[in-house]
Order: C-alpha cells, then structure tokens, then sequence
C-alpha cells in the first residue's frame, strides 16, 4: 500500500438490491452517466478518472428479498477488475424499511464470496436526502436489529450519498477516502481474490455451458444438411 495512503486505482464492486440505486452510484462516482438505471441480469463495467484515480466500477444484478440470486453474476463480476476488486459498496435506501427478510437475504447475498469479504464492505446509504434534518445513525437506531447487525458484519463501515447533490464532488471524494482507510488497515492486501475451489467450480461450470452450446450447434448443423 503507498505510504501516502492514495492508491493510483481502485475497483469498486456495487451489489445491493433491485431499485436501491447502484447503477445511480456507479454513474456518481464516475461522474458521467455510464450504467443505464433499470433492472439488468448481467454484470456491467466502467471506468474513469476521478480525483486523480483511475477507477473501475462493476454494477451487479440486484438481489431479492426471497435470496434468490444469480450466484455466476456474482462471482462473475470479480473477473471483471483484475486480480480482484479493492471494495464492495452495499446499497441501501434510507427511504425503505430495512427487513429482517431482507437483511438476511443482503448477508447471504454477500457470503456467496467467503467470509473475508466483508473486510471489504462499506455499506452506501443512498437517497440521502430523504433523511431531511435526521441523521443516518439515528435512522439506524430506528431500524433496529436486521440493519444494525448487517453494518456489525461490514464493521460500521458506512457512508451517505445525497441524490440531490451530484454536482458535488465531496461526497464521491469522501467516499474514496473511507475506502482507501479502510483498505490501508487491511492485512490481506489491496485486492480481494475469491475462495479458489469457489472459481474452480465456476470455471467448470462455464466449460460445461460450453460445451452444450456448441453440441446444440453440431445438433443443428447435422439437421441442416441431413435436410438438403
């Protein structure tokens, strides 16, 4: 890690729920309009400078309150910031309440990876400026124990974005500086590499899909010309 405690990159996985506004994060911090804000089943990337950083932003497919999840996606998305993302930015909405349902569908969602990834976690509160005169610690308190034990597993990691303010670049520099202390109190290193045997089976699976498409191809292919 650079003495100076500034990374010369960073690769920011988004995860977090349907409709919680990560594809509206990833486009505030890249500070263009990179990510289309809808409902997607696959992983998207960007990346950009941004406070002299060259940064790469991985959106995901939102999780569901019932847990069911694209698994592949998500491990999926790691490949796509090699050799592995510095940070995982959890979305939340201020403006919903926070489920028991859904809280334990957001750590499982997040588990899929082992547990050291939540080393890596800070949990990003968006709609900020739904919370008015009230203050985000106080609005946890409110929640009670689903969000107050989610942001136990992320170790009180935890930042505010205001929608309202995305001309105003503090937010989104604040916001890299609790990633970057976060990350220089790590011990494992800058990146996070996902659990090997966890690659292998997603490799295997690949290779098995495939397979089975270029078997449908032969399929086809022989049908084609047993026809003329």
């Amino acid at each position: 890690f650079p003495r100076s405690g500034c990374l010369p990159q960073l690769k920011i996985v988004l995860l977090g729920g349907r409709n919680s506004g990560k594809s509206s994060l990833g486009n505030l911090i890249l500070g263009k309009e990179e990510f289309v804000t809808r409902e997607r089943t696959s992983c998207s990337r960007s990346c950009g400078v941004v406070s002299g950083r060259r940064l790469t932003v991985v959106d995901t497919p939102g999780l569901v309150e019932s847990s069911r999840f694209d698994r592949d996606q998500l491990i999926l998305s790691q490949s796509l910031c090699p050799p592995g993302p510095h940070v995982f930015l959890l979305t939340v909405r201020v403006d919903r309440a926070f489920t028991e349902t859904y809280g334990r569908a957001a750590q499982e969602h997040v588990q899929l990876m082992g547990p050291l990834v939540w080393d890596r976690v800070i949990v990003l509160f968006t709609l900020g400026d739904w919370l008015g005169g009230t203050t985000i610690e106080r609005c946890v308190e409110s929640e009670g124990p689903p969000l107050k034990g989610l942001l136990e597993r992320c170790g009180n990691r935890y930042h505010v974005v205001n929608n309202r303010s995305r001309g105003d670049g503090f937010q989104v520099r604040e916001l890299i500086r609790k990633m970057e202390e976060m990350l220089a109190g790590s011990a494992d290193g800058p990146h996070f590499e996902v659990r090997r045997e966890v690659m292998e089976q997603m490799e295997e699976k690949v290779r098995r899909q495939e397979e089975r498409a270029k078997e449908r191809l032969r399929r086809k292919e022989r049908q084609r010309q047993e026809g003329k």
